[in-house]
């Protein structure tokens, strides 16, 4: 997800109540939030973008009173990511709507993958990396604890085919990703707990030459002011390997820290 540091700060303004406000003056009908993050790994779904190297992310939300949002958010990827091997970025653009009653959330929206520089990579190159997204969630709070399910289901895509297009002899294909998630905190202190189970329904370039594999992760965080420390251990049942010669799925531990604003 990009976004820019002028329009995000120019929204922060347009934003932002007075600072001398009233404590009983409404919550603001648009509110923003961004964030700035460097992690040891980037994985997506257990699999490394990255290579087993640091990546660089960040990214902003707008959100309404009404439920409507919309998200930017990149990051630093290595050049096996696509076919042709070009990007060196990630940009994800998301829209979507989010609704609480009790305890529970639901969450709707499409996420649009964008991978600049990868169209047309070579004379010829007939292939494509960016694909549409579709998902939903479910959240539910108990006390410090949320426990969530989501499904994200990517329609027939070229994007997807086990080769992204690049030869036209691969059918498009589309792509299936159930999760859980958990996290809470400790009560009276800055840590926080995750856990998450995924699995994803193959084949296709999302899930490699597998019909589907599973990967999961612990973590934990700790909060001071506006940073977040975190550290979190992704695995996979699969195996993904990169041209260096790495295991891209092989489990791992992950360090970050992030900026909130």
């Amino acid at each position: 997800m990009r976004f820019s540091i002028i329009a995000f700060g120019a929204l922060m303004l347009a934003s932002t109540t007075p600072a001398l406000a009233d404590e009983t003056d409404p919550p603001p009908a648009i509110t923003v939030n961004g964030s700035a993050t460097l992690i040891s790994d980037y994985k997506f779904r257990g699999i490394s973008q990255t290579d087993g190297n640091f990546a660089v992310q960040g990214g902003a939300t707008v959100s309404h009173k009404s439920g409507f949002y919309v998200s930017f958010w990149g990051s630093s990827i290595d050049d096996y990511v696509t076919m042709h091997g070009t990007p060196n970025q990630e940009l994800d653009l998301i829209a979507g709507f989010k609704h609480s009653f009790g305890g529970a959330t639901v969450d709707v929206g499409v996420l649009y993958y964008v991978y600049p520089g990868t169209r047309p990579g070579f004379p010829g190159d007939t292939s494509s990396s960016d694909f549409v997204e579709p998902y939903a969630s479910l959240s539910y709070a108990l006390g410090p604890v949320t426990a969530k399910g989501t499904i994200n289901y990517a329609p027939k895509q070229k994007a997807l085919a086990l080769d992204q297009g690049l030869s036209g002899l691969e059918p498009k294909q589309d792509n299936v990703y159930l999760a859980g998630d958990l996290s809470g905190s400790i009560p009276g202190t800055p840590v926080g707990l995750t856990a998450h189970l995924g699995h994803t329904f193959g084949p296709s370039w999302l899930a490699g030459y597998d019909k589907e594999y599973t990967d999961w992760a612990l973590g934990a965080t700790v909060t001071w002011k506006a940073l977040t420390f975190g550290v979190q251990y992704v695995d996979t049942d699969t195996h993904f390997p990169t041209p260096s010669g790495k295991d891209a799925a092989k489990g791992s531990v992950i360090g970050s820290i992030s900026a909130s604003f």
